[in-house]
C-alpha cells in the first residue's frame, strides 16, 4: 500500500498528532471507591472498526477491546489489586492473558490449562495483585494467531511508587497488519506458509493502532517511552536517528540504564522496552525513527517533529535508574539445570544436521532420538507438526508437563534454537535473568519474560520457580506457537 505525503507541521496538527500517539485513556472503574487498593475495570472483546490506514483509505474491520484499537490502557500503582471483568462479545471463545505479570496460575488466561475459555456472551472476572511495576500488556491466548492479529490487545502499566522524573510518560503499542489495497484485513490467518516460515508479517505498520504521521516533541524535553511489540511476528529494530535512547527497563523489569547495542532498540513479538529519550535536535526540525531490523527492508516509522518553541535549551540531568521489583535472585551454584531445544520449521532438518555434533550430547528424550534419525522430524512434519520443543509438537493447550521444577528452588534452563528462524521465547508466571548467550555472559544480566533467540543461538536463563502451577513456555511468533512450539513447565 502507498500513503499520502506528510502534511506541513502546524500548531493544530501538532496537537492532533500528540493526542493520537499518546497512550489510550484508562478504563473507568466500575465504582469510584479505591478501598484497600482495589481497582475495578471492564473489558469487552468484540468486533469493531478502526482507521488503521490514513485517509483517504476507509476504516478496517477489527476485533478489539471496548471498541478501541489498541484496547484501553489500564494504568494502576504498584501494590494495587486489580479486578477485571472480561465480557466476550465475539462469536467464538476467548481468554485474556496478562503478559509479563506474575499472577496466580488460575488468572493466567490459558484456555484448558488454567481456565475454561470464556464462551460467547459470557463474562469471566480476573483478580490479581500488581506485584511488579513496569510495562505489561494483555491479549487473548485462545486462537491468538487470529485474535491478536485482528487487534485484540492493550497496554497495562503499573506505575512505581517513586517513578523517574520525565516531562511525558507515553506508550507506543507497535503492531503490523496484512491489508488489501482497500485497507481491508486479509483473511489468511494461520496459513501453512506463515506457520513454516517467520509468521504473519504484515505490510502496514502502526503505532497505537494507526499508521503514524508525526510524533510531536519539543527541544529540551525528556520522554519516558514505553514500547510494546504487539505484532504476531514482526521484529522491530528502532533507530532514533541523532537521539541516543537510554534503556531503563526490559519486559517491565528495571535494568541498569544503558545505550542499546548498535543503537537499535530491538523488540521481538511480546517484548517491551522502557527508554528515556531526550529531545536534543533544533526547534522546528524533524528526525526520523527508522526500523532497521530486516536487512534491505528498512523503512521510516515516524518523524519526531519539533515544535518551533523549545521547552528548554538543554536536556535535564535527572536520575533515570528505576527501583528494583521484588524478584528472588537465583543461586547459580545450587541451581538445577535443564536443557530445552527448539527445532522444526522450514530448513529445520538442515540446521539440526549442522548443529548435530554439538547438540546431541546431553540431549534427552525425543530430541536425543531424533538426532540419530533425521528422517524422524521430516515424518513428524508430514503428519501435521511443524515446530517442536525437545522433539515434541504441542497440540492444543492440554499437555503433560515437559519439565517439573522444584518450587522455591533456583533453575537454569539452557535453550538452543536449532532452527533457521528467530524465536521470542516467553515463560508465563515468572521473570528470568538472561545470563549468557552462546557461552558469553550477558553484560546486564537483564530480567525478562520473553527472550529473542537468533537462529542457531544458545541462551541460558535463570530464575527461582516461586509461582506454583502449570505454566506455558512458547514462541511468541503466534503462528509458531499454533504450529507446535509450546510446552508446559510444572512448578510443584
Amino acid at each position: 500500500m502507498s500513503y499520502p505525503r506528510l502534511p506541513a507541521l502546524t500548531r493544530r496538527t501538532f496537537l492532533a498528532s500528540a493526542a493520537a500517539l499518546s497512550a489510550g485513556a484508562m478504563l473507568p472503574p466500575q465504582s469510584n471507591a479505591r478501598a484497600a487498593g482495589l481497582r475495578e475495570f471492564r473489558l469487552r472483546a468484540g468486533p469493531g472498526r478502526a482507521q488503521i490506514a490514513p485517509e483517504p483509505y476507509g476504516d478496517t474491520a477489527v476485533w478489539c477491546y471496548g471498541g478501541r484499537l489498541p484496547g484501553p490502557e489500564i494504568r494502576v500503582r504498584q501494590g494495587e489489586r486489580l479486578r477485571i471483568a472480561v465480557e466476550n462479545a465475539l462469536d467464538e471463545e476467548t481468554t485474556v492473558h496478562w503478559h509479563g505479570l506474575r499472577v496466580p496460575n488460575a488468572m493466567d488466561g490459558v484456555p484448558h490449562l488454567t481456565q475454561a475459555p470464556i464462551a460467547p456472551g459470557e463474562t469471566f472476572t480476573y483478580e490479581f495483585d500488581a506485584v511488579d511495576a513496569g510495562t505489561f500488556w494483555y491479549h487473548p491466548h485462545q486462537r491468538s494467531f487470529e485474535q491478536v492479529g485482528r487487534g485484540l490487545y492493550g497496554p497495562l502499566i503499573v506505575e512505581e511508587a517513586d517513578p523517574v522524573r520525565v516531562d511525558r510518560d507515553l506508550t507506543w503499542v507497535l503492531s503490523d497488519w496484512r491489508l488489501t489495497e482497500t485497507a481491508e484485513m486479509r483473511d489468511d490467518f494461520g496459513n501453512r506458509h506463515d506457520m513454516m516460515h517467520n509468521g504473519r508479517v504484515g505490510n502496514t505498520v502502526t503505532i497505537n493502532g494507526r499508521v503514524p504521521d508525526i510524533f510531536p516533541v519539543r527541544k529540551g524535553e525528556r520522554i519516558r517511552l514505553r514500547l510494546i511489540n504487539a505484532a504476531n511476528a514482526r521484529i522491530f529494530g528502532l533507530d532514533f536517528g541523532s537521539h541516543g535512547p537510554v534503556v531503563i527497563a526490559l519486559d517491565g523489569q528495571p535494568v541498569e540504564p544503558h545505550a542499546p547495542q548498535d543503537g537499535l532498540v530491538v523488540l521481538g513479538p511480546a517484548m517491551r522496552a522502557d527508554i528515556i529519550l531526550d529531545m536534543t535536535a533544533d526547534a522546528g526540525s524533524r528526525v526520523s525513527v527508522t526500523d532497521r531490523f530486516y536487512k534491505d527492508l528498512e523503512y521510516r516509522l515516524v518523524d519526531l517533529a519539533y515544535d518551533d518553541r523549545p521547552l528548554r535549551e538543554t536536556a535535564p540531568d535527572w536520575p533515570v535508574a528505576l527501583p528494583p521489583n521484588p524478584l528472588l535472585e537465583p543461586d547459580l551454584i545450587s541451581a538445577a539445570r535443564h536443557k530445552v531445544t527448539f527445532n522444526g520449521g522450514m530448513m529445520g532438518a538442515m540446521v539440526m544436521q549442522e548443529m548435530g555434533g554439538s547438540m546431541g550430547e546431553g540431549s534427552s528424550g525425543a530430541m536425543g532420538g531424533m538426532m540419530g534419525n533425521m528422517g524422524a522430524m521430516v515424518d513428524m512434519m508430514h503428519s501435521g507438526g511443524i515446530w517442536f520443543i525437545n522433539g515434541v509438537a504441542a497440540e492444543g493447550h492440554v499437555m503433560d508437563p515437559m519439565l517439573t521444577l522444584a518450587r522455591d528452588k533456583s533453575h537454569v534452563i539452557a535453550m538452543t534454537n536449532a532452527t533457521a528462524w528467530h524465536h521470542p521465547i516467553h515463560l508465563h508466571g515468572h521473570s528470568f535473568r538472561v545470563i549468557s548467550r552462546n557461552g558469553e555472559p550477558t553484560p546486564h544480566r537483564e530480567w525478562q519474560d520473553t527472550v529473542l533467540m537468533s537462529p542457531r543461538e544458545r541462551i541460558e536463563i535463570a530464575f527461582v520457580a516461586d509461582n506454583p502451577g502449570d505454566w506455558m513456555l512458547h514462541c511468541h511468533i503466534l503462528e509458531h506457537q499454533a504450529a507446535g512450539m509450546m510446552g508446559v513447565f510444572r512448578v510443584a
